[in-house]
């Protein structure tokens, strides 16, 4: 679905005030490089010397502003995801410009698992634009839905070229209702749609009013009004251990024993709270958590963080600090959270790790390898900072870009987003990823030529 456009940004809206990291994606050559090359030119974030070097012809080549790599500039082509940063006065973006060619799908992945927010362009002048029953490309639908799957809170539809076609108010037109059509049956929520030229800077920065009969906000001003991607702090606490210190100098902070660092994943940490560790099973209690500045203190998910445990326990890279559930005796069973309050007169006892580790997991998966996803074979497992052997019991069936139907499958073609069962060696705290991006997601390596194989996402 299609929602209205977006009203700006007011002080009360606290996700708004932070930096957006915002992506740009869609097909090839539907203008991405130049849209961000538009952006930073118009908000005057590119200093004259820089703007000079990428004159060609007497003319300014925005895309080149942000393809750095020689074969890109070679091929005119955007190979890997480059990140740019700027400002407006009322707020800070982080862009990232991710590749159209099918082959490096696997890069605009990484970019999107970890934005706020995906401008999916769609090139008006590839399309068959005069028909009311059009069809999109399929690189537009497979990075739609690979941002609504890796959970992107806002998608922003861009329509590209329109000053290329004949009648930009047609084109529009005929263009947002397959867009609307695609997005209803996807069950993805859409932002905003809006019509922009990138290489003339219409509706990009500054709004060009009545042009292609769309009176809304420019692009940048919808890009100012998207909220942030909250922290998990809802959630139990989990963190991932990144580096161990083995024996700090700070004893005055970390009472000299090992302190345990990295970035907390899901709710919050704080002196007292009892963990369990992954994969060994011990538990211990919270003696002292240090900021990124080594300052004492709780500190949420999404921030860095260094945990001393009251007592000497064997914790390495790449183990999992779990929140351990408390059970009263009249109280929920094993696995449940106890609710605050009660009688003070009942003991609690420690009875086990709220994340329950297993070793089998259902998942949609986004397969990125140049070779079939084949049942049977073996995988590297990445969750966290922890590596597991992980095997494909099942593939259970694609999805079909075009008309969205899971279709029953024994493999995934390259580029193909599908259904499987897979077994670990060893067991993961595994969590939906519609509750946790973190928790909720796997990479699988190739045990052989140890590149990135499939993207991951817990259901």
């Amino acid at each position: 679905m299609i929602t209205a456009p977006i009203s700006p940004p007011t002080n009360a809206q606290h996700d708004t005030e932070g930096a957006l990291k915002f992506i740009t994606c869609g097909s090839v050559d539907d203008g991405k490089s130049t849209l961000i090359g538009r952006l930073l030119v118009d908000t005057k974030a590119v200093l004259q010397d820089h703007l000079a070097g990428v004159q060609r012809s007497g003319e300014t080549d925005l895309a080149l502003l942000t393809d750095g790599l020689s074969a890109e500039r070679e091929q005119g082509i955007t190979i890997d995801v480059a990140y740019r940063y700027f400002a407006t006065e009322n707020r800070k973006f982080i862009i990232g410009d991710a590749p159209g060619h099918e082959q490096y799908t696997r890069n605009m992945v990484t970019a999107a698992s970890s934005a706020d927010a995906a401008v999916v362009l769609v090139d008006a002048s590839k399309l068959d634009w005069q028909n009311p029953a059009l069809e999109l490309l399929p690189q537009t639908r497979r990075h739609s839905l690979l941002a609504h799957l890796l959970r992107v809170r806002s998608i922003v539809f861009t329509v590209n070229k329109l000053d290329a076609v004949e009648n930009a108010e047609l084109a529009f037109a005929n263009i947002s209702a397959a867009l609307s059509k695609f997005a209803t049956a996807a069950d993805i929520t859409v932002a905003a749609v809006v019509p922009i030229s990138a290489l003339k800077g219409w509706n990009v920065v500054d709004a060009k009013p009545q042009w292609a009969a769309y009176n809304g906000q420019s692009l940048l001003q919808i890009l100012e009004s998207l909220p942030t991607t909250a922290a998990e702090t809802a959630q139990p606490f989990a963190f991932p251990v990144q580096w161990v210190e083995k024996f700090s100098s700070s004893a005055d902070t970390s009472q000299g024993r090992r302190v345990f660092w990295g970035r907390v994943a899901t709710g919050s940490v704080s002196v007292g709270q009892q963990i369990s560790i992954l994969p060994s099973g011990q538990t211990a209690t919270v003696a002292q958590v240090l900021d990124r500045a080594r300052r004492p203190g709780s500190v949420e998910a999404s921030q860095s963080a260094g945990i001393v445990l009251d007592r000497e326990v064997d914790v390495s890279r790449g183990d999992w600090l779990l929140a351990v559930a408390m059970q009263f005796s009249d109280e929920p069973p094993l696995g449940k959270l106890a609710p605050s309050g009660g009688s003070a007169a009942r003991e609690a006892a420690t009875v086990g790790a709220i994340f329950t580790p297993s070793r089998e997991i259902t998942a949609t998966i986004a397969w990125l390898d140049d070779e079939p996803l084949i049942a049977g074979r073996t995988y590297w497992a990445l969750h966290g900072h922890r590596w597991v052997k992980a095997k494909i019991k099942r593939v259970v069936h694609k999805l079909d870009i075009n008309t969205l139907a899971e279709l029953e499958a024994t493999q995934l073609e390259p580029n193909a987003i599908g259904h499987v069962e897979i077994s670990l060696q060893e067991p993961i705290a595994a969590v939906p990823y519609k509750l946790s991006r973190g928790m909720g997601s796997l990479v699988l390596v190739d045990t052989a030529s140890h590149k990135t194989s499939g993207a991951v996402l817990i259901s």
